[in-house]
């Protein structure tokens, strides 16, 4: 197969520039706020709560948000998404100016940051399933499994740099102008989303009522068990290693290396997830699918048992940089299990299923993370989560061989055959 198939359409070149402005911004964001929110309360607590407000809001309307999207047309929903997100970043921009900073309490300014945090939760539940539902609209179906690649692709190469940027703008102009900048990328993402034509509804049934089309959605996904058990391996997978949330502690307390240090520690999961699904568009995974997803999340939890337990920068670097390169390799499986299994008019539903179990549960596991470290102490909530990752795949090799059997290189054939 081409590796580039899918780069061969003008629209879906103009989709990975909106996706990487959109991601970077998103991602630069969160590392921002995170580090604002340590800065004034020193409370790892705090850092959980962060995921927990975004998580609040992005899972309750997470199911209407995907029939939402199965119903509506999909360039001007995401046009609306983007907006919403500029507002959200240009109100943090604000609360950050030195005159609130110097007027208002320092509690004041942190449940300003939280309140806009939710907001933020209640645009992401519609952007995910946006994003995944547009993908299929502008390359045809035989090359769906590249466009997916290249996508997760894009979406980790902006992580890289997205948090490795914040890192390093922190210390050069400071939290309020690197908000700034997360202004203008947004408003980048919206010009080049505008370049793209707007897109036909597939769905026959326009005008469902609401609850019978959730009910579709979930019976749906809970009667394809490749779907349900690559969603719940990488749901408990992701709650249990959360370690990122805690990386502002171990950059200013345990390993001492300032803004540049956490910045560096923060892009290198997306520095290896990036090189792994790179590679996957020259060699692909989906042969023997199940087991190599069961080996990569195992494989994440060794690593987040060595970075909890490092006082060595390099090698925290280097768990981090592990860890992300076997989790490409579950999003590369996942994404392609998600786009080759899902009919056109339930897209939106999938995704917005696929954003409470795996999505919404980064955020989950930030505040699981917060709360284990506030209890067990940092370094020992850390090991924990990472041996739960592990109990957790050992449970579903152990306990559904089917899906350990899994193998897409079926379906893949039959795409690349129509």
């Amino acid at each position: 197969m081409d590796p580039y198939a899918s780069l061969r359409y003008r629209e879906f070149n103009i989709f990975l520039l909106v996706r990487f402005a959109m991601v970077f911004a998103w991602s630069m964001q969160f590392i921002v706020i995170e580090w604002q929110v340590y800065s004034l309360t020193k409370d790892p607590l705090s850092l959980g709560l962060i995921g927990l407000m975004e998580i609040i809001p992005a899972v309750g309307i997470a199911l209407f948000a995907g029939h939402v999207v199965d119903q509506k047309e999909k360039r001007n929903l995401l046009i609306k998404c983007i907006l919403g997100f500029s507002v959200i970043s240009l109100g943090l921009f604000l609360v950050t100016l030195p005159s609130v900073e110097r007027d208002f309490s320092q509690k004041g300014i942190l449940y300003s940051i939280y309140a806009l945090v939710f907001f933020g939760g209640l645009v992401r539940a519609f952007i995910g399933p946006t994003i995944f539902s547009l993908i299929a609209l502008i390359v045809p179906k035989k090359i769906y499994p590249n466009a997916a690649t290249w996508s997760s692709s894009t979406w980790q190469v902006a992580s890289v740099l997205g948090p490795a940027f914040a890192g390093f703008s922190i210390s050069w102009i400071g939290v309020h102008w690197s908000l700034c900048i997360i202004v203008a990328f947004s408003v980048l993402a919206l010009l080049f989303l505008l370049q793209i034509s707007r897109k036909p509804i597939l769905n026959p049934k326009l005008g469902e009522p609401i609850f019978q089309s959730l009910k579709d959605g979930l019976r749906f996904v809970k009667n394809t068990k490749s779907i349900l058990g690559a969603l719940t391996l990488d749901m408990v997978a992701v709650l249990f290693g959360g370690a990122v949330a805690l990386l502002p502690i171990y950059a200013q307390d345990i390993l001492q290396v300032g803004s540049e240090g956490f910045g560096i520690l923060r892009a290198a999961p997306a520095v290896g997830a990036s090189i792994t699904m790179l590679g996957s568009t020259r060699f692909p995974l989906h042969k023997n699918a199940g087991k190599k997803l069961l080996w990569a999340v195992f494989g994440f939890g060794v690593c987040i048992i060595v970075f909890g337990l490092s006082k060595l920068f390099w090698l925290s670097v280097a768990a981090l940089f592990v860890s992300g390169a076997v989790d490409g390799v579950s999003m590369i499986i996942r994404q392609t299990i998600l786009q080759l299994k899902t009919p056109d008019n339930m897209r939106g539903r999938v995704a917005s299923v696929n954003s409470i179990f795996v999505g919404s549960s980064n955020e989950l596991g930030a505040f699981e993370s917060g709360v284990t470290a506030k209890l067990m102490g940092t370094v020992t909530a850390v090991v924990f989560g990472g041996c739960m990752t592990l109990l957790t795949v050992g449970g579903m090799a152990a306990f559904f061989p089917k899906f350990r059997k899994l193998d897409l290189s079926k379906d893949v054939e039959e795409q690349e055959g129509d």
